[in-house]
């Protein structure tokens, strides 16, 4: 599962420690998830049980569950193939990709976690 997290250039530059400290709260939580499939499954399917009133039978989010891979990496080089079709869809005109990402502080992140960095795509802000 992905989940960009987006902040502003100014944000990003004026607290780069709050930025740091969500990034680190999400690798965290993305590696006790893959560590603990069982008991996320049951966490997530207790969230969904209290916003919407109904929690999801087994025989739907255990097979479900099976296909969700927890990541750190935003999969930069989706990014470009995924624009492409959302243009042939006629949803969008063909955008200016380049510089969306800055992943350096993930990256310092990652590190600090004994992780493998991740890359950018050429789609890096410079």
């Amino acid at each position: 599962m992905i989940t960009n997290i987006i902040v502003p250039q100014k944000f990003l530059k004026e607290h780069p420690d709050v930025v740091e400290a969500v990034l680190r709260g999400s690798v965290k939580t993305n590696a006790w998830i893959n560590a603990n499939l069982d008991d996320a499954k049951a966490s997530a399917n207790k969230a969904l049980e209290r916003l919407s009133g109904k929690a999801l039978p087994a025989d739907v989010i255990d097979p479900a569950w099976k296909f969700i891979q927890f990541t750190d990496d935003p999969l930069a080089s989706t990014l470009n193939t995924e624009a492409e079709h959302a243009v042939k869809a006629g949803l969008l005109e063909k955008p200016d990709l380049k510089g969306i990402y800055d992943l350096t502080l993930l990256n310092k992140v990652l590190k600090a976690e004994g992780k493998s960095e991740v890359d950018d795509a050429g789609l890096g802000a410079e």
